[in-house]
């Protein structure tokens, strides 16, 4: 028998899915941050973890690690080099299929057809799939871009936060809340920033949600600002004849309420995730078109 196991792999977290032929789900896993930007060895060894839970799950043993079939989407998988050193790593199970994160939840969220997701999560990108060609726009990395992320939302409020502190802004209920994290201490604030991730970012876009619809003045500007870049993300993908459009990610719930109903229109909900993405990568189900 075959089995399939779909891993997507991103900023935030790892998830592996391992289901047989039927489509019946034997395992799950799951594991840390595994994007390209931790290092071959961390991302090596975060992906076979969480695959191996997976496999321990379903009960499989050693003779039958061969049929696994594996789909793996990873962020940053388009640096240069990490696609050949994943390749060249031994997994210890069937063969591998690689590609981005952002391929693995457009197939999932169309259905291995053509369409676009925009993903909103830690990070944010869109990925348009036509007559099985690929194209991205955006997703230069954060902070250059990303301007509608979780990780851009926990920016503008941490730069909100530090002029309300030297009183170069009024303070807000979203600054009070972002600086009572650190003291109401600027050094404490700035020295968390000299290390602080994208995905330590994104952990306080929740917050800036919150407040924004609580109706603090301060956060609801910065959601407006990243709904317009959702808004012309969604124009762009119109402009290149796609038909398709889902929104995808953590974020992409709450983000609906602040989008004009012309742009909310235009958008489809998702078919599967990316989970069901990289096990379409692995060969479960229909060919891809």
């Amino acid at each position: 028998m075959t089995f399939f196991i779909g891993v997507d792999a991103g900023g935030s977290h790892c998830r592996a899915r391992l289901v047989d032929a039927a489509g019946t789900v034997l395992g799950t896993g799951e594991g840390g941050p595994a994007n390209a930007g931790i290092g071959i060895d961390a991302l090596r060894a975060v992906l076979a973890a969480t695959m191996a839970q997976a496999v321990a799950q379903a009960g499989l043993d050693a003779a039958q690690l061969s049929s696994v079939r594996v789909g793996m989407g990873i962020a940053g998988i388009r640096r240069p080099g990490i696609r050949d050193a994943l390749a060249a790593a031994d997994f210890g199970l069937g063969p591998v299929a690689f590609a981005s994160d952002a391929e693995i939840a457009q197939l999932g969220a169309h259905g291995g057809e053509d369409g676009a997701i925009l993903i909103l999560g830690t990070g944010s990108v869109a990925l348009l799939r036509m007559g099985g060609a690929t194209e991205m726009i955006g997703g230069y990395g954060f902070p250059i871009s990303d301007e509608s992320s979780g990780a851009a939302l926990g920016l503008s409020a941490m730069r909100h936060a530090l002029r309300a502190l030297d009183g170069r802004a009024h303070t807000s209920a979203l600054s009070d809340a972002v600086s009572a994290r650190f003291g109401d201490d600027t050094a404490q604030a700035v020295a968390w920033m000299a290390q602080a991730s994208p995905r330590d970012y994104g952990a306080l876009a929740p917050l800036v949600m919150d407040h924004a619809d609580a109706g603090d003045p301060i956060a609801r500007s910065i959601v407006e600002d990243a709904a317009g870049h959702v808004e012309r993300f969604i124009d762009t993908i119109a402009a290149r004849g796609v038909n398709r459009c889902t929104l995808v990610g953590g974020l992409a719930s709450r983000m609906v309420p602040w989008l004009r109903m012309r742009n909310v229109a235009r958008l489809t909900p998702p078919r599967g995730d990316a989970l069901d993405g990289a096990l379409r990568l692995a060969g479960f189900g229909p060919p891809l078109r």
